[in-house]
């Protein structure tokens, strides 16, 4: 049995749950946020030593205990009732609930895709990632994180400008009832003349790093999937391809280096992952240059544009139960 945990609309899921359904695979497909609302879970630890963990979706009784793979694929948190008003109550029972559903998910001895939550959460965190890629020998932009005005113009100025800075963690926000995005940006006069405000929160900054074509390179158990990503031809895309314009950025296979391909594998296995989508630069003198990986990256667009596999891959990685 194989328990995908997600969020409704999430197209992501439904195609690979699809290839699942016609493969025979039994799925579950559950939103932690219908907890404890429309669903319930137990959790009975008994006298010797054995453990029973039960969800109820309010369509089906799943033995969590019986499955063979998780796929956490973008699940909400527990919804609080709203029959319970009190801001501070609904916060402390949105936590417990929280603390249940977080609790079971990291408990599971099956196999989890991407990986079991913890893991994921760390190897999420872009300077543990780009220490780990380092140490299997990618070659990465030369980066300085840091609240340091002063660090950050002597960067600048030993790169004679040609820099970009991108966050560290998360590039949405909302405050005030607005979304805001952030991504990979070249540094202005203005964020210069503003570089006091630093102080305030931390920034990625990178030397530039000349582009012939930006690579996705989506990593499944040990199969290899890499996509060319031409940027350079829109300006929109010219920084950051997540500024994807459909109508003017072409998108093909890539031929990776057997030793780049290999390299992108042990990152993933070395990050506690079975998943990983990774971005590359391929500079114009032919070298790939790691930029980030992504634990849980989207698939459907670059299997749609460049033609490959990869939902049936996850689909094969699910029903193989190979932890």
């Amino acid at each position: 049995m194989i328990l995908v945990l997600t969020s409704a609309g999430d197209d992501h899921a439904d195609h690979v749950t699809g290839l699942l359904t016609s493969a025979g695979a039994d799925v579950v497909v559950f939103d932690p946020a219908s907890y404890p609302v429309r669903a319930s879970v137990e959790i009975g630890l008994s006298g010797d030593g054995s453990t029973r963990r039960v969800l109820d979706t309010g369509e089906r009784r799943v033995v969590l205990d019986e499955l063979t793979s998780l796929w956490y694929r973008r699940p909400l948190p527990p919804a609080v009732s709203p029959a319970i008003r009190r801001e501070r109550v609904r916060a402390y029972v949105e936590q417990e609930c929280l603390a249940v559903t977080e609790g079971l998910w990291d408990g599971l001895d099956c196999l989890t895709v991407p990986a079991p939550r913890p893991v994921l959460d760390r190897a999420g965190r872009k300077p543990y990632q780009l220490e780990q890629a380092r140490l299997l020998g990618f070659e990465l932009p030369e980066t300085l994180i840091t609240t340091d005005p002063d660090g950050f113009l002597d960067f600048y100025d030993r790169h004679e400008g040609r820099v970009i800075t991108k966050p560290v963690h998360g590039n949405r926000f909302e405050a005030d009832g607005e979304r805001f995005g952030r991504f990979a940006a070249p540094v202005t006069p203005g964020d210069v003349a503003h570089a006091d405000a630093l102080r305030l929160c931390p920034v990625i900054v990178q030397a530039y790093v000349p582009k012939r074509v930006e690579v996705r390179v989506t990593v499944v158990g040990r199969q290899v999937f890499a996509a060319e990503i031409h940027s350079q031809v829109s300006n929109h895309t010219r920084y950051d391809w997540r500024h994807y314009d459909p109508g003017a950025t072409p998108i093909g296979t890539h031929e990776l280096p057997a030793e780049i391909a290999t390299r992108c594998v042990r990152l993933v296995e070395r990050l506690g992952l079975v998943y990983g989508a990774i971005d590359l630069i391929l500079t114009p003198d032919g070298r790939h240059v790691f930029l980030e990986i992504n634990p849980n990256g989207q698939f459907l667009w670059i299997e749609a544009a460049a033609g490959l596999p990869i939902g049936a891959a996850i689909r094969d990685l699910l029903m193989s139960g190979l932890t």
